[in-house]
């Protein structure tokens, strides 16, 4: 008959081991360790007192740092759910501003619109291309020479040959003398103030743009 050495366990004792241990061990984990350990102690040579007074402060040390991570998780959701209310209640006072944000898009519904190109760098000439729905250009801008910063346009909803569009969506882009795309921008009144979760955060309601987020907001008029 032979026994097994102080403290080692079965071959399946310690393969469930194994697979309890897996990437991180939770207290339910090390419980089943120090259970098993005891279980398949050799009856002739108990653990050791002060060996067995150490695994149990281990335990103990385990639960209480679980519980700080559990107190920490839960005081940080409740700080991060605060901020979001205070930033959207904040973001009230948008509301029925004039705000410039990036677009690919215009909605035009017979008066003129206004919007910016942002230009990285000064350049000989900044234009900008609207076309219609099925992607046909209808008007060319040519904004000229430009300094860093937002160029700004005015669009009359007139073609190139000075006839007037019917309203409707329109695609706007620009770009520089080199062929490198700029980024667009209308202006649009601010018509609501929302949250849309934890990728989005908190977004304005443009009025003819859509929904953008806080933080894509070039200018405030």
């Amino acid at each position: 008959m032979t026994t097994n050495a102080i403290g080692a366990a079965p071959a399946s004792a310690a393969s469930g081991v194994n697979a309890a241990l897996g990437n991180s061990m939770s207290q339910a984990d090390f419980l089943k360790l120090l259970t098993t350990q005891l279980q398949t102690q050799d009856p002739t040579k108990p653990m050791d007192n002060t060996q067995f007074v150490s695994q149990l402060a281990q335990f103990s040390q385990l639960a209480a740092t679980q519980d700080l991570n559990t107190s920490v998780n839960s005081l940080s959701s409740q700080v991060a759910s605060s901020m979001q209310s205070s930033q959207v209640l904040g973001s009230v006072g948008l509301v029925g501003r004039h705000v410039l944000v990036p677009s690919s898009t215009l909605s035009y519904a017979g008066s003129a619109i206004a919007g910016s190109v942002g230009v990285s760098d000064a350049t000989a000439n900044a234009q900008v291309v609207i076309t219609n729905g099925a992607g046909k250009v209808v008007r060319t801008l040519d904004l000229g020479p430009q300094q860093a910063g937002l160029a700004r346009f005015s669009w009359d909803g007139m073609d190139a040959n000075g006839n007037p569009l019917p309203p409707g969506q329109y695609g706007i882009a620009a770009a520089d003398p080199k062929g490198n795309a700029l980024t667009t921008y209308v202006s649009g009144t601010v018509t609501g103030v929302g949250y849309g979760g934890a990728k989005v955060g908190t977004y304005v309601q443009v009025n003819g743009v859509g929904g953008v987020p806080l933080t894509s907001i070039a200018q405030i008029n």
